[in-house]
């Protein structure tokens, strides 16, 4: 995947499972509140945290070549 900034499967895994918490969390404010719905959201985030500090998502990066300004002046 050299040239991209994908990411690798498992730092994807971590992305989604946070997503789906913040998605879960937020339907829950929009229905009511429903505040159990909300606290299930936020422990799927923190569910995500963990697969992502277990993971290193910080370190699963694939950086492409350095990028050349454009020159500006004309």
């Amino acid at each position: 995947m050299a040239g991209s900034h994908g990411g690798s499967p498992k730092s994807w895994l971590a992305v989604i499972v946070i997503l789906l918490g913040f998605t879960v969390g937020g339907v829950a404010l929009c229905l009511g509140p429903n505040w159990m719905l909300f606290w299930v959201g936020a422990g799927i985030v923190a569910v995500g945290g963990v697969i992502a500090l277990v993971v290193d998502i910080f370190s699963d990066v694939i950086v492409d070549a350095p990028r050349v300004p454009m020159d500006h002046t004309s």
